[in-house]
């Protein structure tokens, strides 16, 4: 698995001082580059922990999954929400998924 970013989506969260997705990745592999868009510096060290595909504001970033577990081009989005995410799956012949997790599950809580 890895992470997509669109520059053509990506707004490099306006000028704010740093983007949400550089300040979330665990691994510091996120950057602006010289037109304010994120970047992934090594695909390689990617972790696919997804932390910046839930975090983007836009949308911009998705996880693509291998084809020996989805078809190939397959890809998963995340939208963030207070309650909630709501990720949405696509495989290669455009079908979309949607699957929404809780925030919180009452189970758990101590």
């Amino acid at each position: 698995m890895s992470i997509f970013i669109d520059e053509n989506i990506c707004n490099g969260c306006g000028r704010a001082k740093e983007a949400r997705c550089v300040r979330i990745c665990p691994g510091n592999l996120i950057v602006r580059n010289d037109n304010w868009k994120a970047c992934i510096v090594e695909q390689r060290d990617c972790w696919t922990c997804a932390a910046c595909v839930k975090e983007c504001p836009v949308q911009a970033i998705e996880l693509r999954l291998p084809f020996q577990i989805a078809d190939h081009d397959a890809s998963l989005k995340a939208r963030l929400k207070r309650d909630k995410t709501i990720w949405k799956l696509k495989d290669s012949e455009g079908n979309e998924e949607v699957f929404e997790v809780p925030a919180r599950s009452s189970e758990f809580r101590v």
